[in-house]
């Protein structure tokens, strides 16, 4: 089964920088829920954390604040990444259990002290353990993307576990975005997405996504569902603001749905 093209793709913006540098100082500032507000006012249609165990940006009060600012914008959703053998999948119990929103869990395979996302789940080494949480997380309610590399012979085993969705890992295109292996990086990514809509699973993208490569990479590898971007997106915003920022992103989406 070929999965429908959405009519847009949905930017969700990570808020895991925000936190970062608030966690610098005991003040408070800069507010993650104001930064996830403006970034709603803005167009932003979905906001997303990466709650690590060591809470070097996103912390567990987070987590929580923002769900609960999301009953707000039920037209909006709540992404939560991380990897659901660390602490992901007690946050999603807890959030269930306060009947606060929860949209899309997004399983990625990170170690606990781990720079940055860099890599995605493999088949068949993961097949088994990942069955049962994946479950687990559909049953609280939640749409569950496996964070994937661009590789279109692991898209099946991604729909055998019962995902939903695979969010590519797009730091390879990123880096190749101004080399010769641009176009080849591009091809990788459209038989990725294309193998994944196959299966029958949406497609989500995201790292190192910016407005110089995003109209590009969404022209290339049409039928993405959602883009989550928060470096890029946070490093714009420290001299255009949230409002300009998300508007500029918003922009090379239309851009590429216009081509």
């Amino acid at each position: 089964m070929t999965m429908a093209f959405p009519l847009r793709t949905a930017l969700s913006v990570n808020l895991n920088k925000v936190a970062l540098v608030r966690n610098t100082r005991h003040l408070g500032i800069p507010s993650v829920t104001r930064a996830a507000t403006l970034c709603l006012q803005a167009g932003a249609r979905g906001i997303t954390v990466h709650p690590r165990p060591d809470e070097r940006h996103i912390r567990r009060h987070d987590v929580f604040e923002l769900a609960e600012l999301m009953q707000a914008w039920p037209d909006r959703e709540y992404n939560i990444e991380g990897n659901p053998f660390h602490n992901l999948m007690e946050i999603a119990r807890e959030i269930k259990s306060r009947g606060l929103p929860l949209h899309q869990l997004t399983f990625v395979p990170d170690s606990e002290g781990q720079f940055t996302s860099d890599h995605g789940w493999a088949f068949p080494h993961d097949t088994e353990r990942l069955v049962p949480l994946v479950a687990e997380a559909r049953a609280l309610g939640a749409r569950v993307s496996l964070f994937m590399d661009a590789d279109a012979a692991q898209m099946a085993g991604a729909k055998a576990v019962g995902a939903d969705r695979v969010e590519l890992y797009t730091e390879p295109y990123a880096a190749a975005w101004q080399t010769q292996q641009r176009t080849e990086q591009l091809e990788r990514f459209r038989a990725a997405a294309q193998a994944a809509r196959d299966a029958g699973l949406g497609v989500n993208a995201g790292h190192d996504l910016n407005r110089d490569n995003l109209s590009e990479f969404l022209r290339a590898v049409p039928g993405v569902s959602e883009v989550s971007i928060g470096h890029a997106l946070i490093a714009d915003a420290l001299e255009l603001g949230y409002a300009a920022t998300v508007a500029d992103y918003n922009r090379c989406i239309a851009i590429a749905f216009a081509a």
